[in-house]
């Protein structure tokens, strides 16, 4: 019988894809890339096509196998399909590690580099020529055959950690969960006191259900009159991975520790070095003072904000030496907003059912890209999946995608896109994103937060830069860029949510139809910077941990992984944090992947100043201005990796980033 994870097509088999599937099904790819390999090897840099031409191609079927199990292991898990994935793991991360290893293959790449007929390649085939060889040697391809043997082995233990360490954090999630009174959730709004009775009910119980997952959490921390109730949920989600049989801590010693070990061998100071060598940054000390000037520049009003929030708590209690905690914080800057301006962003969330935000990302793409987005009838991993397509002007489909929206306990928390295949034109590339927004009730549709919406704008940014891409070679297209420039297509999307235009496009009352009202669109605006200081304090923190983590973290000298992260966070923090404040145990973004946004975390601040810069020639020109959509489009979006970030951002903008763009936008400073 076929295996339907060999050599998929178009659609991919969601549907008939099982656990018995999976070690079979990868085992057959790797034998074939193995044999892939070994033919360009054999070619001896006979020319392009046999070399180079085949190296973009050769693991394909691999890559989008394996893409396709680990999206399923992080949307549709179970005991026994977990089992299968880490069954294979090891064996994909040693194939991925061995193939800059192989003399043979770099003598054969390295031989067509010096060839004749290498001096007459087109600028992207040059890139890709000149990107592969440093990979191979940033990979370990210099290293004796001891070293070799070393970093596979760190490789694949890495590899085996990290798959621990996410599935950890899944498992602590979904373990806990509150049955609470109705006089516990005093202040909760209607949509969240419906979600919870459901949660409840589905589990056979009374009362209201909250969980970890970020709908209940967000719920609590923001509205619940009962600070008891915000402590113990605050505490359970910033505790997780820290029980026993889930030491993600120990994990997290042992993650650093190997992959310091791997930067050394590779002739790297650090794993931050070895990480952003080849990003816009290029190295960790340029990452670390972009963070540091920015925390320079953010504090003063970080510090008023802090203030601010505190004598209004004591004002709103009517004392004077209450002390904010945690999960404090939320809950009165919800209120003081609420003051301030007038404004309850509850009031927004009947106007953002995900049926019509899902509705206004596509239809700013087919204003601004000259696209087309359409529903698919696709196999799915989950009946509440969607489906859709997308089409160039002229009709030509461009990309196949899929949005999954709503939490479920087999679905691990946050929010990100998969690129599934990167195409070659004309052929077809497949995407998805994925969410953790509030689910539909029984009586009426999931209704988002307003950072629910800017959520869904940002994935799908992520997604047209893959589905858009037109570069010839795989290995330079689509979202494969340096990491502090991919997030410039997904975070610029961010910016048309705060338009009161585009809300009016798409932003309608799920029961009346009506748009939202233009007097809680102003609200909306005046309030969008407020404690915009603290926000952008909390993201440099998670960056400046990340990145002590990846350069000096020595448990010798600076103790437990648990009290160091706590010691650096808390010079970001608002609230002093407790001693057991253990976030950076369920910090998947640097801990759930090999590498991941590991010593990359400050990409996110790094590509906001391009995105803030790069909007403002959207506000010169017009916000739905085609000409400057279609020019984003075939610069940035279309792009991939075929040139330098810098080159194509300057191509955009016509001259160099503004520093201060970002700063600017959030009214921390004045503009010159």
């Amino acid at each position: 019988m076929t295996n339907p994870l060999n050599h998929l097509s178009r659609p991919l088999p969601f549907d008939k894809i099982q656990t018995r599937h999976v070690r079979p099904g990868i085992i057959d790819e790797i034998a074939e890339a193995e044999k892939a390999l070994q033919e360009i090897a054999d070619a001896r840099g006979k020319n392009w096509e046999s070399t180079f031409g085949a190296f973009d191609t050769a693991t394909e079927n691999l890559e989008v196998a394996m893409g396709v199990v680990e999206h399923l292991e992080a949307v549709a898990t179970t005991d026994e399909f977990r089992q299968a994935y880490n069954d294979v793991l090891p064996k994909v991360s040693a194939f991925w590690s061995s193939i800059p290893l192989r003399q043979d293959l770099f003598e054969s790449l390295s031989s067509f580099r010096d060839s004749e007929q290498a001096k007459s390649l087109s600028p992207i085939q040059d890139r890709f020529v000149v990107k592969t060889l440093d990979e191979f040697k940033r990979s370990g391809a210099n290293l004796d055959e001891a070293g070799k043997s070393n970093l596979t082995r760190i490789d694949q233990e890495l590899s085996q950690l990290t798959t621990q360490f996410s599935q950890n954090v899944l498992d602590g999630t979904n373990e806990f969960e509150y049955f609470a009174s109705e006089e516990e959730i005093a202040g909760l709004p209607q949509s969240a006191r419906l979600a919870a009775r459901e949660a409840a009910q589905a589990k056979g119980q009374t009362g209201y259900r909250f969980s970890l997952q970020a709908p209940s959490v967000v719920a609590i921390l923001t509205y619940a009159e009962n600070r008891s109730l915000r402590e113990k949920i605050w505490h359970a989600f910033n505790t997780r991975g820290v029980s026993a049989g889930r030491d993600n801590l120990g994990l997290i010693n042992k993650i650093i520790k190997l992959r310091q070990e791997k930067a050394k061998l590779l002739g790297f100071r650090n794993f931050a070095d070895l990480v952003t060598e080849d990003r816009m940054a290029h190295d960790a000390a340029t990452a670390q003072e972009f963070v540091e000037r920015l925390k320079e520049k953010t504090l003063p009003a970080f510090q008023l904000e802090k203030n601010a929030l505190l004598e209004f708590a004591r004002r709103r209690e009517d004392s004077s030496d209450l002390k904010l905690e945690p999960w404090d914080v939320g809950f009165y800057a919800e209120k003081m907003r609420k003051e301030l301006y007038d404004f309850d962003e509850e009031a927004l969330k009947p106007y953002f059912s995900a049926d019509a935000v899902l509705r206004g990302a596509f239809e700013l793409a087919e204003q601004l890209f000259q696209v087309r987005v359409e529903s698919a009838d696709l196999p799915t991993w989950h009946p509440s999946v969607g489906s859709h397509r997308i089409l160039d002007s002229n009709g030509e489909l461009l990309g196949e995608f899929y949005t999954d929206l709503f939490p479920r306990e087999s679905k691990r928390d946050g929010a990100w896109m998969h690129g599934l295949v990167a195409a070659k034109r004309p052929d077809v590339h497949v995407a998805l994103f994925c969410a953790n927004a509030q689910p539909p009730t029984e009586n009426q549709p999931s209704l988002m937060s307003f950072r629910d919406v800017e959520t869904i704008f940002h994935e799908f940014g992520h997604l047209l830069h893959h589905c858009l891409s037109q570069v010839p070679l795989r290995s330079l297209a689509c979202t494969r860029v340096a990491q502090d420039f991919v997030e410039l297509p997904s975070q610029i999307l961010e910016n048309w949510c705060l338009s009161s235009e585009m809300l009016n496009q798409f932003a309608h009352h799920f029961e009346t139809g009506d748009t939202v009202p233009q007097e809680l669109v102003s609200k909306l605006l005046e309030a969008r910077n407020f404690r915009a200081a603290s926000a952008q304090m909390r993201q440099l923190g998670f960056a400046a941990v990340d990145l002590a983590l990846h350069t000096h973290f020595d448990p010798k000298k600076d103790g437990s992984v648990g009290d160091f992260s706590r010691r650096i966070l808390q010079e970001y923090a608002p609230t002093e944090l407790p001693k057991d404040y253990a976030m950076i145990a369920s910090f998947g973004h640097l801990f759930s992947h090999s590498v991941g946004y590991a010593a990359g975390y400050y990409s996110y601040k790094w590509a906001e100043v391009l995105d803030a810069d790069a909007f403002s020639r959207f506000q010169k020109e017009g916000i739905f201005n085609e000409e400057t959509g279609r020019a984003f489009r075939d610069l940035i979006l279309s792009q991939g990796d075929a040139l330098d970030p810098l080159i194509l951002f300057q191509e955009f903008m016509g001259r160099s980033p503004d520093p201060d763009a970002m700063m600017i936008r959030q009214g921390l400073l004045a503009k010159a």
